[in-house]
């Protein structure tokens, strides 16, 4: 790649807008993610999942000289290739990114089931970005009552149906901005999910935390 064309860090390429809004929180915190601040630049793939999984090369071979990185970030769940791991279809995306011209410099994210995997933690601000915090019982509590939880499970088996029935019950609107504030204000420290644990590892050795000068 020409380093001169290249005009910001980072592209991303997400499969919907929940996706977006959430990933821009967490590049807000940088601190948090021990990187440097990140430019970045936001795609939304019109086909959705699917799109993300089988056409990401075709999208992004326009930014190839552009940007320095590239990620690509959907869901397992309806990406059309449930029957596959999700390092199956992460290697996939990544050798057709590859053979596009973005060679090592791009790496793809399947959650697995889905995004709302990163919503559940034990962590206190869960409750408040959802509107739970003056409910009783707690969240986690509830969601065992209503067998979204086992106890001493982290994490739902279904997190989407959990999320989507906690916030009926509270009676709050499902919004891309819930999943901002969630990356805002949750402490990253408490999410276990395998493809937010990469992502992690991914932009610190791409963007490490530049060293002071004195």
């Amino acid at each position: 790649m020409n380093q001169d064309a290249t005009v910001s860090d980072l592209v991303v390429l997400t499969a919907d807008k929940n996706m977006r809004f959430m990933l821009e929180g967490l590049l807000s915190r940088p601190k948090a993610l021990s990187i440097r601040p990140v430019i970045a630049v936001f795609y939304i793939h019109p086909e959705r999942d699917p799109g993300c999984l089988l056409r990401a090369d075709a999208f992004l071979r326009p930014f190839v000289n552009q940007f320095h990185h590239a990620i690509v970030m959907f869901d397992r769940e309806g990406c059309g290739k449930q029957k596959k791991s999700r390092q199956e279809l992460e290697e996939e995306v990544l050798s057709n990114l590859s053979l596009s011209g973005w060679g090592d410099r791009a790496t793809a994210i399947v959650i697995d089931p889905e995004l709302e995997n990163w919503v559940f933690s034990d962590s206190p601000e869960v409750d408040a970005v959802i509107g739970w915090a003056a409910n009783t019982p707690p969240l986690r509590s509830w969601l065992e009552e209503k067998n979204f939880l086992t106890p001493g499970q982290i994490k739902p088996l279904h997190p989407k149906e959990a999320m989507e029935s906690a916030l009926r019950h509270v009676r709050m609107a499902r919004s891309s901005s819930i999943y901002k504030q969630l990356a805002e204000q949750v402490g990253l420290g408490r999410c276990t999910d395998q493809a937010f644990l990469k992502l992690k590892d991914v932009l610190q050795s791409w963007f490490p935390v530049l060293e002071d000068k004195k």
